[in-house]
């Protein structure tokens, strides 16, 4: 009889074959260790996009001098969820804030490795992502404007 253990890590791989079949090796090198995981200390700016899945992305950003100098993301969902909040994370981060406008979808869907690198029917993680960049630059702008029209 196998040892508790022996199950466990049995299962374990059994996930982790599937992942990488689901994802390929950078998904699910991404999910295992997603990359700007987390609310940056100094996130001065955040978003969120909530999908009818229920899963919700939300995505932090600490912007100076109209650029965005770090950036992480959270969410309550799946793994397509995480990789995709990663992906949008990342491609923010270095960027001016009029550039994120341009980053769709798709170009998460890119920066992952293509539409392969998610089952299609997790597709909608990487526009929910997007959307969460999306308003996280909008709760900028708003901020800035606001400040703008106080001084």
């Amino acid at each position: 009889m196998p040892s508790f253990d022996d199950i466990v890590n049995e299962l374990q791989d059994k996930i982790n074959e599937e992942t990488i079949e689901a994802y390929g090796q950078a998904g699910f090198e991404r999910w295992r260790n997603p990359p700007h995981r987390g609310k940056p200390a100094k996130a001065n700016y955040e978003g969120a996009s909530t999908g009818k899945c229920g899963d919700t992305i939300r995505i932090f950003l600490h912007i100076e001098d109209d650029r965005v100098r770090d950036a992480g993301f959270a969410t309550d969902g799946c793994g397509s969820s995480m990789i995709s909040g990663s992906m949008a994370a990342e491609l923010a981060v270095d960027k001016p804030c009029e550039a994120l406008a341009a980053i769709s979808g798709e170009t998460v869907l890119e920066g992952l490795g293509g539409p392969d690198c998610l089952p299609v029917d997790d597709h909608h993680c990487a526009w929910l992502a997007a959307n969460a960049l999306h308003e996280a630059v909008g709760d900028y702008y708003k901020q800035t404007a606001g400040r703008a029209k106080e001084g």
